[in-house]
């Protein structure tokens, strides 16, 4: 079961957790309870975090839901659809305040995904729908040397 809060970060808590000095590469989807594409992905990512759970590559979903929907709204869409996948809110309200911070090639449309590796040395953005294949193939590129 799912907990009863997801943890609520502010934009350089993320860059914090994504882009640190491991080997781990990061697939971050960017996503909200409102965003039918986006929803309709996330079962993909599910796969992507089961199948690559004992590795270094770790999936995090960014929840772009208001904060004060998180109660009404995304534990219990979270509930639902029984999501394992590390999961957080992010607490901004202003897009251009974190939207180039994430990839000055986003326009800020969602759903979109950033694949980065230690400290951005590589990394690729995609604002688009995904499959678990397409992103399996960007993960294997970046990991290419």
């Amino acid at each position: 079961m799912m907990a009863q809060q997801v943890p609520v970060y502010k934009i350089g808590d993320l860059l914090k957790r994504i882009h640190n000095a491991s080997d781990t590469v990061y697939v971050v989807n960017f996503w909200a309870t409102w965003c039918k594409p986006c929803v309709a992905e996330l079962p993909e990512f599910e796969k992507l975090h089961t199948q690559y759970k004992d590795s270094m590559v770790k999936v995090l979903l960014v929840s772009l839901d208001f904060k004060e929907d998180m109660a009404g709204k995304l534990i219990p869409f979270l509930r639902k659809n029984n999501y394992t996948t590390n999961i957080v809110l992010l607490d901004e309200v202003n897009g251009n305040s974190f939207i180039n911070q994430v990839s000055e090639k986003w326009s800020g449309a969602i759903p979109a995904t950033l694949i980065t590796t230690r400290n951005k040395s590589r990394q690729v953005f995609l604002e688009k729908k995904l499959t678990e294949a397409v992103i399996v193939e960007e993960i294997k590129k970046l990991q290419t040397p």
